[in-house]
């Protein structure tokens, strides 16, 4: 990749965009769409620690039923990779905004029809079924989301600020948390019966109305310079992902490693501490619910500031800040979680999804994007993120549960593998470049890469 100086006297960085849409209208556009989508994803989650093993797994026992509602929350993340290697590829092929509509649909209509699915004693083993279905559904337009969310935001931000408005797309994920787990609280308040007849499902309803709102917002955005480029100068590659893998292998493995505490640390906290924390510690729903929501909205808040301190320290600094304090967090959250207070989960979540994620999470959209050659970027993004996420993110709430299993429902098992989840993303980190001020133009094609014409099909 070739690396070039960022300018000291004030004139524009050479990949920054001199005409076309502002960059803040455009990461304020990346951040909505993706907060609506995340929302959608995270529904799913929060209704598989509250309410799926209850009315799709009501034939199994009490541990069984939450470890098949807990799976089919997995099986997204199996799904994801399936669509980042869809999207991705074409998002490399024929452009990154293009992609973002039709993840936009899959993810708002798959969520829809699981508000409208009837339960286990309405038609039977259809029904989970159906639901392992529609996770799947979602799985894959998630899959595709991310690695264009963070191009759109990232490929039009000026080099010196590129990674305070690429963390504008890293929102999507405390800010769609908040949003779902708000929409929870809200229809908690209800009786319990009604709530299981059909207050859970007005959240999933509510989906549609979203899916408008941003369509109309990413349809108003043009394609990325970056990629604009790329098709100028007819450099598209013909196989992206095979690209990716053979010219920059350890870029790619080590940066899943630097996604793992992220992936870890926000299912930990948001899926297996919050159903933890109900169905085992006894502690009220909507308490734990307005805990997520706190420590999401300080996630927020700390994502823009974690990115923008970035720009100015560097990516791997701000990012080990966070490692590290996931690292010290570990112990006294599995302790406070244990001992149920309100004010102990709320010190939780807000250290968790808060303090750790958002510091963690602020610095990678630029840092994983300036790893990697405009050509195959999106596919890039889309492989590191969403394969990781199977272990990271898919697998953490099924690990915790046979963590606790194995430690006679014991949370020091759990604790002791967020140390360890925390020491891999920091050597991973420490064994990859500092990407601050690297250039994001079109560089020169590899010998042996095959590029292709882009045909716009």
């Amino acid at each position: 990749m070739t690396v070039r100086a960022v300018p000291t006297d004030g004139s524009p960085a050479p990949d920054a965009p001199q005409d076309g849409p502002d960059p803040r209208r455009v990461a304020a556009a990346s951040s909505v769409g993706a907060v609506i989508e995340w929302y959608d994803f995270f529904l799913y989650g929060t209704a598989a620690g509250l309410v799926f093993d209850r009315l799709y797994f009501n034939g199994l026992d009490g541990p069984a039923a939450q470890f098949a509602a807990f799976g089919t929350f997995a099986v997204g993340f199996v799904a994801r990779p399936v669509g980042g290697l869809i999207f991705g590829h074409f998002g490399d092929r024929l452009g990154r905004k293009k992609m973002l509509i039709w993840t936009l649909l899959i993810m708002g209509l798959g969520t829809t029809a699981v508000g409208l699915l009837p339960t286990y004693d309405q038609i039977g083993v259809w029904a989970p079924i159906l639901l392992v279905v529609l996770r799947i559904a979602q799985g894959i337009g998630i899959g595709g989301e991310y690695g264009g969310a963070v191009l759109l935001a990232v490929e039009f931000a000026p080099t010196e600020k590129r990674g305070f408005f690429g963390s504008f797309a890293h929102i999507g994920v405390p800010g769609g948390l908040f949003l779902a787990s708000g929409a929870f609280t809200v229809a908690s308040q209800l009786p319990d019966e009604q709530f299981l007849a059909w207050g859970w499902r007005v959240c999933f309803l509510l989906s549609i109305v979203l899916l408008a709102v941003g369509a109309w917002i990413r349809l108003s955005i043009a394609e990325t310079p970056s990629f604009q480029q790329v098709q100028e100068k007819k450099h598209v590659s013909a196989t992206p992902v095979l690209d990716v893998i053979r010219s920059q292998p350890r870029h790619l493995l080590l940066g899943m490693g630097t996604r793992f505490i992220e992936g870890f640390t926000f299912n930990l906290f948001s899926v297996f501490f919050l159903a933890h924390a109900v169905n085992v510690v006894g502690v009220d729903r909507s308490t734990v619910l307005g805990a997520v929501m706190a420590g999401a909205a300080l996630g927020v808040v700390l994502v823009l500031v974690s990115g923008a301190l970035s720009d100015r320290f560097g990516r791997r600094p701000v990012f080990a800040v966070g490692a590290v304090t996931g690292l010290l967090f570990a112990v006294p959250a599995t302790q406070l979680v244990a001992g149920g207070t309100t004010l102990g989960i709320f010190a939780v979540m807000v250290g968790g999804l808060g303090v750790v994620y958002g510091v963690v999470y602020g610095p990678l959209a630029a840092f994983w994007s300036e790893l990697f050659d405009t050509r195959y970027r999106y596919s890039a993004l889309s492989f590191l993120y969403q394969m990781s996420g199977i272990v990271a993110s898919g697998l953490t709430p099924l690990i915790a549960v046979w963590l606790v299993q194995r430690a006679d429902g014991g949370l020091g098992l759990v604790a002791a593998y967020a140390v360890g989840v925390a020491v891999l993303s920091l050597v991973c980190a420490r064994l990859l470049p500092e990407t601050r001020g690297r250039d994001l133009a079109v560089d020169d094609v590899a010998p042996g890469l095959p590029v292709t014409p882009a045909t716009g099909r």
